[in-house]
């Protein structure tokens, strides 16, 4: 218990490291060259800019990309493609059972057998 503290307050020294490296980072430019975005350390990615809707979709539903982690659309780390993490988590599944799943979700409704809906109304009734 008392190394999860330890490792706890020892990653938000880290997080908080990051930002403060980032925003130093970008105040050690002159004015006319900063861009709030970059990488601390050419590793972690930080963006300061205000966000906007293709950056998010872009960052955490990327069918186009390869890469599971992307860099986040505000502050500093990574973000997950949640598409991509989809993608591995049913490509587990199948591995596992052997096959492709049961049961898959849809997005749309289905329509009712034969144009009929369930209630009745049809031939039949």
């Amino acid at each position: 218990m008392r190394t999860l503290r330890g490792l706890r307050r020892l990653l938000r020294v880290a997080v908080v490291g990051l930002f403060v490296a980032a925003v130093a980072a970008e105040l050690s430019k002159p004015e006319d060259q900063r861009t709030w975005h970059g990488k601390v350390g050419g590793v972690v990615p930080y963006d300061f800019r205000p966000p906007t809707w293709e950056r998010i979709r872009s960052a955490y539903w990327n069918p186009e990309s390869d890469r599971l982690f992307s860099d986040r659309v505000f502050g500093v780390g990574w973000a997950l493609n949640l598409y991509q993490a989809k993608r591995l988590l049913e490509s587990a599944y199948q591995g596992l059972s052997g096959g492709p799943p049961s049961l898959s979700i849809r997005m749309s409704t289905r329509e009712p057998l034969g144009g009929r809906s369930r209630k009745g109304g049809g031939e039949d009734d």
